[in-house]
């Protein structure tokens, strides 16, 4: 399992843990909505109860199955865990992969990156909340990849940064500062956010993204122009 997480994750893996083979035909597909099964009933749990507050036999019980059942496809509660957090967090920190013949000038990548990010964590909740609200829980190989995963998003995003403020398009004092001031607004949705309020997912984030903006020195022809 080490040596999984010695190389750079692969956002095509449902985590940083090796998953049992699949099989090929109808009971692949079988097994995949399986898990499925057992991962969106241990997301409301875990939403609901927290890590220490759910149990194994809660799932089990949520489930109407057996242990043995549970435990084909997954180790423990942790795996169960870490599988739900890390989807998430592949999905936010690939957000600036943009294709290499994106020509689009780096303040506008800037701009929909940051969108991106606070639509895709609004998508994921709750599970993308986990790793804000319980961050103890993880094993040391689990945050050392899932580290890895956020340099790779911070390097492309202050190398955009800086390549846009050379450009003209935006106007901000120190990079890194400014990049972690950008992400913090969709980070801290952990702390207020809820599904039932006032504003759609759709509004809320163009709401942030337009604080975001803001935050990064957007100057007017650019805003204008991204849209």
């Amino acid at each position: 399992m080490s040596s999984t997480l010695a190389t750079t994750p692969d956002p095509r893996h449902d985590g940083p843990l090796p998953s049992r083979p699949g099989r090929p035909g109808r009971r692949a597909g079988n097994a995949a909505a399986q898990r499925e099964r057992i991962l969106d009933v241990a997301t409301r749990l875990f939403a609901a109860r927290g890590y220490a507050g759910t149990t194994m036999d809660d799932i089990v019980a949520d489930l109407g199955v057996s242990k043995p059942f549970v435990y084909y496809y997954f180790r423990d509660k942790q795996q169960i865990f870490e599988t739900l957090s890390w989807r998430p967090a592949v999905a936010c920190f690939t957000v600036l992969d943009f294709d290499e013949d994106d020509r689009r000038r780096a303040g506008e990548k800037v701009v929909d990156g940051l969108g991106r990010l606070i639509r895709t964590t609004i998508a994921h909740q709750p599970a993308a909340f986990f790793s804000y609200r319980e961050p103890q829980v993880y094993r040391p190989e689990y945050r050392a990849a899932q580290k890895r995963l956020a340099n790779h998003f911070y390097d492309k995003l202050c190398a955009l940064l800086e390549q846009a403020r050379a450009d003209g398009d935006l106007d901000f004092r120190n990079t890194k500062i400014t990049a972690l001031a950008a992400c913090s607004l969709p980070g801290f949705l952990y702390n207020w956010y809820r599904p039932d309020g006032r504003l759609s997912p759709d509004e809320l984030a163009t709401e942030l993204t337009e604080l975001a903006t803001r935050v990064i020195g957007l100057r007017p022809k650019t805003r204008r122009g991204a849209r």
